[in-house]
């Protein structure tokens, strides 16, 4: 047989099992692919929303960069009400949530969470002529609020130590978008909305509202106000996904990935300090 033919096939042999060897790992890979959902309600932007039928938003794409350097997982996302988000990783259903959630001394019993993801400081949308600094500038005024949700709660708490400069609150379902929320301030049903300095601000410049975003002093707060992160279940298996997704938050945040990801759904440089990426944490 001519020798260029006879080593022609035996370059082509290898070559061949190469190929079917690659293909033989990634198959073989994909096989043992954990799957991964992710609950969220595409609700709240910008950190998760819905853009021509497509899920998107701060949280979301932060999200798929972290599970793209976790190639055992298999990841998917679960749109469904906010209520059911936690309850759902509570019971197993879903292994993480992303959607802009806070930290609480409740939800830390029952869940696991990553480091922070962004820092905004907690503002209100009012009108312009407004004046607002503190809690008590808005004794007597008007509000809207999702109960369970940290500012739910800590205005509750504030009606009860301060029943003289009492807040009226007006709970509203789990379905109501915070949009709708700021276009009852910029109509006069209520006086304020309370949330994030960020999606306010987006909101209010993309509906024209005139309304302004005013951060408001607190006073004495936890050291985890105004910050967002994922949450996760407390098993085993969930501590060990938490584990690695921190890993890969602290590579995306020294690469630059959440800081582009920031300046692209947050309109800006939210992401948190480098010494606050572990001190919010605990």
């Amino acid at each position: 047989m001519n020798k260029k033919l006879i080593l022609g096939l035996a370059l082509f042999a290898i070559t061949s099992f190469g190929i079917l060897s690659a293909c033989g790992k990634e198959a073989t890979t994909k096989a043992k692919q954990k799957e991964i959902i992710v609950a969220t309600n595409a609700n709240s932007k910008p950190n998760t929303y819905m853009e021509n039928d497509k899920l998107t938003g701060y949280d979301i794409e932060l999200t798929r960069a972290v599970f793209k350097q976790l190639p055992e997982y298999k990841l998917k996302f679960q749109v469904i009400d906010f209520n059911s988000v936690l309850s759902g990783v509570d019971n197993g259903r879903f292994q993480m949530a992303a959607n802009a959630l806070s930290w609480t001394a409740e939800r830390a019993e029952k869940y696991g969470y990553s480091l922070p993801l962004s820092k905004s400081a907690t503002s209100v949308a009012v009108k312009p002529g407004m004046k607002v600094k503190t809690l008590t500038d808005l004794a007597g005024k008007t509000t809207e609020v999702l109960a369970g949700v940290q500012v739910a709660t800590m205005l509750e708490t504030w009606n009860k130590e301060n029943p003289d400069k009492a807040m009226h609150l007006t709970y509203m379902d789990a379905s109501y978008p915070l949009t709708s929320y700021v276009s009852d301030v910029d109509s006069g049903k209520s006086d304020f909305v309370m949330y994030d300095q960020i999606s306010l601000t987006q909101i209010i410049k993309q509906q024209n509202y005139n309304l302004k975003v005013q951060p408001i002093d607190l006073g004495n707060t936890d050291k985890h106000t105004g910050f967002n992160y994922f949450i996760f279940g407390k098993d085993h298996d969930d501590k060990a996904l938490q584990k690695k997704v921190d890993d890969v938050l602290v590579k995306l945040y020294k690469d630059g990935t959440m800081g582009k990801l920031s300046e692209k759904y947050l309109g800006g440089n939210f992401i948190p300090r480098k010494d606050e990426m572990s001190d919010a944490k605990d």
